[in-house]
């Protein structure tokens, strides 16, 4: 049962939603989490985890339980076919995870609540958010079943198509055009790729990301032109042919798992407007390019959590217009990153060589090789 008043509100528990509050109980402070959905989702999803969002997750005690679910990839190269363009290392990363983390949405949401259970809190289900009245100490939520909750702070964590961002009236920019499309699935394949790295494929007809996951599964996910309704096998085969190594072509033999989604680079305008906070695809949209999505969400989620509860400490609430002014910025930086990794496919023919070679030579230079490394995963400023 919903309670009629709380300190926060945070709508939506993925895995956003969930490191908010568990950062708060942490601090000592309940949150009252609410989702629409009656029980959690047991897809995949998002599928990697880096080395700064493990960094961060450590201070809230999930990085190690979470870690000993995945897999871990030492490198991420950039293909074309069977030619290696890129190759970038994480085992030197300044980090205790020196690996990108693969494992499954549905697992690393399994681990923040477990985290959450053990230190009081709970996810309320299912309730709808379909009103939410502001004003200067707080809001009122109104959910489907008529129940209404008094918050004094709402964090909208409720994904990309967020009642909160849409009620408390936070523009969400983009463009009108029905945005990139993609498949994905978890699938099986026989494969002469290295298990212990994640692959891009630059491909004409757009990139394919292949990444191993536990259990001897692989991630697939490309950026087509139209994207099936209910994507199948030979979908996917036709990718790996198209796309993939040619030399020994991948050989699917089963799919657990496959799904479709379109994607807008979008960005809120403000992560603030009065009492309501957002984070996460709330507040944010993008290629998967790098995997960079959930892991941005969750660094969020941990910094607003240790702002809220100085916050609610004592401390002045202008400590939320500099989590929201930070912020920003950050998703913009993420944005372009993701946004450049996509283009590298785009490339028009006659400049692929020289693309090509700029990748190479990127690859051979150690520093070039570092800062890569750094960069996707995902260690942002003031950090290592």
């Amino acid at each position: 049962m919903l309670p009629e008043r709380t300190d926060v509100l945070v709508v939506g528990a993925g895995p956003t939603g969930l490191a908010v509050a568990a950062t708060l109980a942490g601090h000592g402070v309940t949150a009252t989490v609410v989702d629409r959905l009656a029980a959690p989702p047991v897809t995949s999803r998002a599928a990697v985890v880096h080395a700064g969002t493990l960094e961060v997750l450590d201070r809230i005690g999930v990085a190690a339980p979470l870690a000993a679910r995945g897999l871990a990839s030492t490198r991420f190269s950039v293909r074309d076919r069977d030619r290696v363009l890129l190759t970038v290392p994480f085992d030197r990363l300044p980090s205790r995870y020196p690996y990108a983390l693969l494992v499954s949405q549905a697992e690393t949401e399994a681990v923040l609540a477990d985290r959450l259970t053990a230190l009081g809190g709970r996810v309320l289900r299912p309730y709808e958010l379909t009103g939410l009245d502001l004003d200067g100490d707080g809001a009122t939520a109104t959910f489907a079943g008529g129940e209404r909750v008094r918050a004094r702070w709402v964090v909208g964590a409720d994904g990309m198509r967020s009642p909160v961002r849409e009620l408390a009236g936070i523009d969400f920019g983009g463009p009108a055009d029905p945005g990139e499309s993609f498949l994905l699935a978890d699938v099986r394949v026989d494969s002469a790729l290295p298990r212990d790295q994640v692959n891009l494929f630059l491909a004409r007809q757009g990139p394919l990301v292949w990444a191993p996951l536990p259990d001897g599964m692989v991630r697939l996910v490309a950026a087509v032109a139209d994207a099936p309704r209910e994507p199948e096998a030979r979908h996917f085969q036709a990718l790996l042919d198209e796309r993939g190594p040619a030399r020994r072509p991948d050989q699917l033999t089963d799919v657990r798992w496959s799904s479709r989604f379109r994607i807008h680079h979008r960005i809120a305008s403000s992560y603030r407007s009065g009492p309501v906070l957002l984070a996460g695809d709330s507040a944010h949209v993008h290629s998967p390019a790098g995997g960079q999505g959930m892991n941005l969400g969750l660094r969020e989620a941990v910094t607003l959590g240790d702002t809220l509860a100085a916050v609610l400490a004592g401390g002045s609430d202008t400590l939320l217009d500099g989590y929201a002014a930070a912020r920003r910025p950050l998703a913009e930086e993420v944005l372009g990153f993701a946004a450049g990794l996509t283009r590298l496919t785009a490339v028009p023919p006659a400049a692929r060589p020289l693309r090509d070679l700029v990748l190479r030579f990127g690859s051979a230079l150690p520093p070039v090789r570092r800062r890569l490394a750094v960069r996707l995963a995902g260690f942002e400023p003031g950090g290592r």
